[in-house]
């Protein structure tokens, strides 16, 4: 997880400060949606996140089955994936990428479906609902102020370092 490096330090303000040409961008959190196809009766499934992979998912796993699995792997922390939705195979589980993800983009997930039983050509798959995005200046900390150089604005962290929220002072013309 890189940190967006911005120019031109703002003295006076926490890490100088930055500048940018343009209002600073919002932090969308990624989503990827799992679904199921073939109407498997029974089985399992996989999840891969970097070159981790999960242990055998159940076939009919509810969401938070599905995060759970993705939690144990060594990349995660809790609150890094949020499961909603499910159970599979019927209803797509939907993941959610928050804390050390936050506002970042995050790296499509791959599933294999080869433990799969039943049906007709049980498979599951991935698709990346939502991209994440990261915010101008992540990693500033809160109270780091921005000037917008093409609008005349000047904003200030009000959110986390990890998440920013810029928010604007005072009213400019």
């Amino acid at each position: 997880m890189g940190v967006i490096e911005l120019s031109n330090p703002i003295l006076g303000s926490p890490n100088g400060g930055y500048s940018s040409a343009g209002a600073p961008t919002a932090a969308v959190n990624a989503v990827q949606t799992v679904s199921i196809s073939g109407t498997p009766t029974g089985g399992t499934f996989t999840l891969t996140f970097e070159g981790r992979t999960t242990a055998a998912i159940a076939y009919n796993a509810a969401a938070s089955a599905v995060q759970s699995a993705l939690l144990a792997l060594d990349c995660f922390d809790s609150g890094d994936v949020v499961g909603s939705g499910g159970a599979l195979p019927a209803t797509p589980v939907v993941l959610t990428f928050g804390g050390n993800y936050a506002g970042t983009p995050v790296s499509a997930l791959t599933a294999s479906g080869s433990g799969l039983t039943g049906g007709t050509s049980p498979a599951v798959s991935v698709a990346q609902t939502t991209a994440g995005v990261a915010a101008s200046g992540r990693g500033a900390p809160k109270g780091t102020l921005l000037t917008d150089t093409t609008n005349g604005k000047m904003y200030v962290n009000t959110g986390t370092a990890l998440s920013p929220t810029w928010t604007v002072v005072g009213s400019q013309s």
